[in-house]
């Protein structure tokens, strides 16, 4: 089975694993937003005490705080210096309830199908060649009535213009060459992939920065980055 993934976004995430939980770092707009759509997902999905997969998990900031509010949380990814980085902190700070894996979200749905009360894919389809194939696999890992989770950003203008143009290029929130356009996802895709993998889109949230008070907010506008929750049928 090929693997879903582009060896570049691999190598670019990789390149920068020592610096993942470094709040100042290339990261900062991952740890500003984490709270922000940690509580989004608590509030909709409480995860104490559920069984939780993060498809994508980087270095594991997300991951560790759902394990920090009472999870039993599963993190993947295939770069492996981010996970080895995740692994580290979950050490170091003494995170119960947290495991690590190098392993495609393909091969893991075919390995503990229905497993899961919650999953989450957040700011990764926008990095895979085959976003559809993320999202199918995704829903064949969450149980029935249980929860996914996903972010990734508008393919429009105007997120060409925010996403790319401003946080890359004019404000410098994050390095050159993070996102590609072509890549970008748009929520009606989105939303019928959800639904081809059995998932019914149930919430969105937008997700918004303001450059004067260098702070991120959820919001009801979806045109550039944003957040969708959906429901598998019980």
């Amino acid at each position: 089975m090929t693997v879903n993934a582009d060896p570049r976004e691999i190598a670019k995430f990789s390149e920068l694993a020592h610096r993942w939980w470094d709040p100042e770092s290339d990261f900062r707009p991952l740890h500003q937003i984490n709270p922000l759509r940690l509580d989004w997902i608590d509030g909709l999905a409480p995860l104490h005490g559920k069984r939780v997969l993060d498809v994508g998990c980087g270095g594991g900031i997300l991951a560790e705080s759902m394990a920090r509010r009472g999870a039993d949380v599963l993190g993947i990814d295939l770069a492996s210096k981010p996970l080895k980085v995740a692994q580290l902190h979950a050490i170091e700070s003494a995170t119960p309830q947290i495991t690590y894996r190098e392993v495609a979200v393909e091969a893991l749905a075919d390995e503990m199908p229905e497993r899961f009360d919650v999953v989450t894919c957040m700011e990764m389809l926008e990095h895979v060649p085959d976003p559809e194939s993320a999202v199918r696999a995704c829903g064949r890992l969450v149980r029935p009535g249980g929860w996914a989770f996903f972010s990734t950003i508008h393919r429009n203008a105007k997120a060409f213009a925010f996403a790319i143009v401003g946080a890359e290029h004019v404000l410098r929130l994050l390095p050159k060459g993070t996102h590609e356009y072509a890549k970008f996802v748009r929520p009606s895709e989105l939303a019928a992939w959800c639904r081809d993998a059995m998932l019914d889109p149930v919430a969105t949230r937008g997700l918004e920065y303001n450059p004067i008070t260098r702070r991120y907010g959820l919001s009801a506008d979806t045109s550039v980055n944003y957040l969708v929750a959906c429901r598998k049928a019980p």
